[in-house]
């Protein structure tokens, strides 16, 4: 007695309707009609003998199977996508289609000195970028939307390769006529928490900031968040109070226009470090690695540039 087995394009339409929870949406994502994609599904179920999305007129439901299924479904098209990128991997090195996500507290700051030199340096290679948080990007990981990912550690990463680029310190950012007038390097003790404001949940800078304070009670103290470096940065350009900043940010303009003073943190803990990971025994592996060095070499380029 044979088995049936599932198309891949049905498969990639069950992991759209999931994603997306909505037909029209899903379809939209796997660019096909809405009557192609329900039919896809429907003929799947229909094939295994089973129901995995219940529908109504506004709600869509999978069953406890469906979910199962969808998450063996993930499994199967990210291992269909690495079959072909081995055949890729065996060509030029660094060409083809390369998904990349960034998180957001790096990727308006390294980027634009990035681009340019990949450009130069690898025509053949079309990269496609994708800004997420930290957990959503790793979650674009393990479902193979994102091929790897530029982000900032210490974070839980999962079973991943891990290659780290550089460190990047954090500064404490203030008004320039703060009545305290901080020091040259900054001792955590004297950041004030009830003036201190920080990047809402889901951002790990948010992590790196407190941890590199090593003062647990300023998780509660500091109630006022952004969502995104720009946002804290006008707040505290408006009296509002003070924030951390990778230094990253501050050598990328992010102070520009603006009165406000940054300095370092004095402690070993005050400082990010920035990095590319990757599945663990991707076939193109080797593509990543050069991708480490690009982004290593344009940082330090930029850094060079900025000091001169």
């Amino acid at each position: 007695m044979s088995t049936y087995m599932p198309t891949l394009k049905q498969l990639q339409y069950l992991v759209a309707l999931k994603e997306q929870g909505h037909f029209g949406r899903a379809a939209d994502a796997c660019f096909v009609t809405q009557s192609t994609l329900s039919a896809g599904i429907r003929e799947l179920e229909t094939l295994i003998g089973v129901t995995l999305v219940e529908r109504t007129r506004r709600i869509v439901r999978f069953t406890a199977l469906g979910d199962r299924i969808v998450e063996k479904a993930h499994r199967v098209l990210r291992e269909a996508e690495e079959l072909a990128a081995i055949a890729q991997a065996s060509g030029s090195p660094l060409a083809g289609e390369l998904r990349m996500s960034v998180i957001p507290t790096i990727a308006p700051f390294l980027l634009p000195s990035l681009l340019p030199r990949l450009r130069a340096e690898r025509p053949a290679l079309q990269l496609y970028l994708r800004e997420e948080t930290s957990h959503a990007a790793l979650d674009s990981l393990r479902h193979g939307h994102a091929d790897c990912v530029l982000l900032a550690l210490p974070f839980p990463c999962g079973d991943v390769e891990t290659e780290i680029l550089f460190e990047d310190p954090l500064y404490v950012a203030f008004p320039k006529d703060d009545p305290r007038d901080p020091p040259a390097q900054v001792a955590p003790d004297m950041i004030d928490g009830t003036r201190l404001l920080l990047l809402e949940d889901g951002h790990c800078l948010k992590e790196h900031a407190l941890a590199a304070c090593n003062r647990a009670e300023l998780r509660s103290e500091a109630t006022i968040t952004g969502t995104s470096l720009h946002t804290l940065v006008q707040m505290v350009d408006n009296g509002l109070g003070l924030t951390l900043l990778p230094e990253m940010a501050i050598r990328g303009g992010i102070l520009a226009n603006t009165d406000i003073v940054a300095r370092p943190i004095r402690s070993p803990e005050a400082h990010r470090d920035i990095a590319l990971i990757w599945r663990r025994n991707s076939p193109r592996e080797t593509d990543f690695r050069l991708m480490a060095g690009i982004l290593r070499n344009a940082a330090l380029q930029q850094r060079e540039a900025l000091a001169a």
